[in-house]
């Protein structure tokens, strides 16, 4: 009885949002040529939604990701992100590792900025690729499958992961992007790469310099030593990229920019939460919270979603399925959700214009989608 009152409670916050949210193009305002903003409240006076909403026309704007402080860990408010790269509007991007760790601001999806990669993806789980070209910006929402595969000789592997923290028996492939060094401790072997060529061998001394024309190839444990047993100074090395799960189709070979999220919200027009395919959590999906998600609408436009939460009387926050059914009736044609909690975050005009969560305010996060106006020949 309990499942069946927790479904039609679900289903009747999504009628609801179905017959009351109908937005008319007066609600948005023209910003710039191309931006369109929108700041609504919807749902009950006991549990309110407040919303803001970018629409962007991608022929007169373009879209860029960008990690705090440019590199592949660290932290930095979104409006710091934005600010620093002169950018109209942002939102916050993906989601990352937060603690006070070193390796804080380590992003736990694929993350690529500029066509290097910085970061693997996790579950396949869905990704936003973002693809300038001269006269507009095409975005794509797929799952993403891809994985470097490493030859040493005629030796093939599988990298545990990129530019994070090695953890035990793992292998990890380290990028100029990363940091300065690897950061690792002693305990493991450091393989370092210029140009396509083993240059040095490291073991049991961590931390090397990781080279700005090559990568380092960093294991531990029973990697270590299956590692150390093809390794030779002078042995060429070959980085491939693969899809492992037959999904990542046009997208990627297109796209400049990937960052990811959890789960996909809408497909083809229809709402599809892929929460299971995913490895995310039911809770996670039928919990309020504020939330951040992006979706490209059947007319072809570009939205940005900012819904605030966890703050009684003000806004509540949505769950997924609110969600997913709010940017249905918005049209969107496919949606996924990004990062929320106390990272949702829109910046517009020098100015963050929601209220996050955090009895901080505004929180560092590890990424953000900005916008910029497009450069007219």
């Amino acid at each position: 009885m309990k499942k069946l009152s927790a479904f039609i409670r679900v289903h009747l916050w999504a009628i609801f949002l179905f017959v009351s949210v109908s937005v008319s193009a007066q609600e948005f305002k023209i910003i710039r040529d191309g931006v369109e903003y929108a700041e609504m409240t919807r749902g009950t006076k006991e549990e309110p939604f407040r919303i803001n909403l970018l629409k962007l026309d991608l022929t007169k704007v373009r879209l860029d990701v960008a990690h705090a402080m440019d590199a592949a860990i660290g932290l930095e408010k979104t409006s710091s992100i934005a600010a620093r790269h002169d950018a109209l509007a942002a939102i916050n991007g993906g989601f990352f590792r937060l603690d006070r760790s070193i390796f804080a601001g380590d992003a736990t999806g694929v993350l690529m900025i500029n066509r290097t990669r910085i970061s693997d993806t996790y579950a396949n789980r869905i990704a936003l690729f973002i693809a300038n070209n001269a006269s507009r910006t095409d975005v794509f929402f797929e799952h993403f499958g891809l994985q470097d595969m490493i030859r040493i000789g005629k030796e093939e592997f599988y990298p545990s992961g990129i530019n994070r923290e090695r953890k035990e028996n793992e292998i990890i492939e380290y990028t100029p992007e990363f940091h300065r060094t690897t950061l690792t401790d002693k305990n493991g072997v450091e393989i370092i790469v210029e140009n396509n060529r083993i240059k040095a061998i490291s073991d049991g001394a961590g931390n090397n310099v990781i080279p700005q024309r090559g990568f380092i190839i960093s294991a531990n444990g029973k990697k270590r030593e299956a590692l150390l047993k093809i390794a030779r100074i002078g042995r060429k090395v070959e980085r491939f990229t693969t899809d492992i799960s037959k999904e990542t189709s046009k997208a990627f070979p297109l796209a400049e920019d990937i960052v990811g999220g959890v789960p996909q919200l809408i497909k083809n027009g229809k709402i599809e939460i892929t929460w299971q395919q995913e490895k995310s959590s039911k809770a996670f999906v039928e919990t309020r919270h504020p939330r951040t998600a992006v979706a490209k609408l059947k007319d072809g436009k570009f939205l940005m979603v900012a819904v605030d939460g966890r703050q009684a009387g003000y806004s509540v926050g949505m769950n997924l399925n609110e969600l997913a059914a709010f940017l249905l009736e918005l049209g969107a044609q496919d949606a996924m959700n990004l990062d929320g909690g106390g990272s949702t975050t829109m910046f517009l005009d020098g100015k963050v214009v929601n209220k996050p969560s955090d009895k901080e305010g505004e929180r560092s996060v590890s990424d953000a989608i900005l916008v910029f106006p497009r450069k007219r020949n």
